[in-house]
C-alpha cells in the first residue's frame, strides 16, 4: 500500500481584505449537494447492505482515505449515519477553505514540477471546486481551487481523490488516471497536523 501521511492541514482566514477601507470581502461557503450520503450509497453500495466496505471503498480513494475518522464504531465499514456525522462536521466547522501543504516524492526523492490535482469524490455534487497545484524543487505544494473575491486560495473540507502527474517523470496510472491516493480536508481529522501531506510515490 502507498504510504500516505497526513499533516500540515491549517485552517486558512476566511476573511480576506479588499479594497482600500478594508472591508472583509464575503466568502461564499463551499458545501457537498444536500443529497451526498444518498449519492454515495447510490454509487458505492453494490451489495445494497446498507455498509460500504473495504471493497467498495476502492471505487472512492477520498472516501476511504477518510475511513477512520468516519467509522466511529470501528467495524472497518461506513454506515449512512456515520457519513452524516463527517458532512456535519464539515459544515458545523464553518470553515470555506484551508489550506493544505503537499509534499510528493518519488522513489525517495522529491518530484519537482508535478501536477497535483485534489478532485472532489463525484457523490458530493458540483458545489466543490477541483484543487490543483505544481511542486516546486523540493516537491511541495499548495493546492488549490481557483480563487475569486468571495473564495480565498485554499481546499474546500470534503473527500478527494488525488491524482499526480508528471512531464519529466512517468508515473504509474495508480497515482493519476487511475489513482489510488485520495484525502479528506477537515478541520478536525486526526492525523494531519504533525507535517506537510506526505506522497511517497514508488
Amino acid at each position: 500500500m502507498n504510504s500516505i501521511h497526513f499533516a500540515c492541514l491549517l485552517p486558512f482566514f476566511l476573511l480576506a481584505l479588499a479594497g482600500c477601507g478594508g472591508a472583509p470581502a464575503r466568502v461564499v461557503p463551499e458545501a457537498p449537494a444536500a443529497n451526498s450520503r444518498s449519492a454515495a450509497f447510490d454509487l458505492l453500495d453494490a451489495d445494497k447492505d446498507g455498509l460500504l466496505n473495504a471493497t467498495e471503498l476502492e471505487k472512492a480513494p477520498g472516501l476511504k482515505a477518510g475511513l477512520k475518522q468516519a467509522d466511529t464504531d470501528a467495524d472497518e465499514n461506513i454506515k449512512p449515519e456515520e457519513l452524516d456525522e463527517r458532512l456535519k462536521a464539515w459544515a458545523d466547522s464553518k470553515i470555506g477553505r484551508m489550506t493544505l501543504g503537499c509534499n510528493v516524492t518519488y522513489q525517495g526523492e522529491p518530484l519537482a514540477k508535478a501536477e497535483v490535482k485534489l478532485i472532489p469524490e463525484p457523490f458530493l455534487g458540483k458545489n466543490l471546486l477541483e484543487a490543483k497545484g505544481t511542486t516546486n524543487d523540493q516537491g511541495f505544494v499548495f493546492p488549490s481551487a481557483p480563487e475569486s473575491d468571495d473564495k480565498p486560495p485554499g481546499v474546500a473540507p470534503g473527500y478527494y481523490r488525488v491524482e499526480i502527474t508528471s512531464t519529466s517523470t512517468p508515473l504509474p496510472a495508480k497515482y493519476n488516471t487511475a489513482t489510488t491516493l485520495g484525502i479528506e480536508v477537515a478541520p478536525d481529522s486526526k492525523e494531519i497536523f504533525s507535517g506537510p501531506v506526505k506522497f511517497d510515490l514508488k
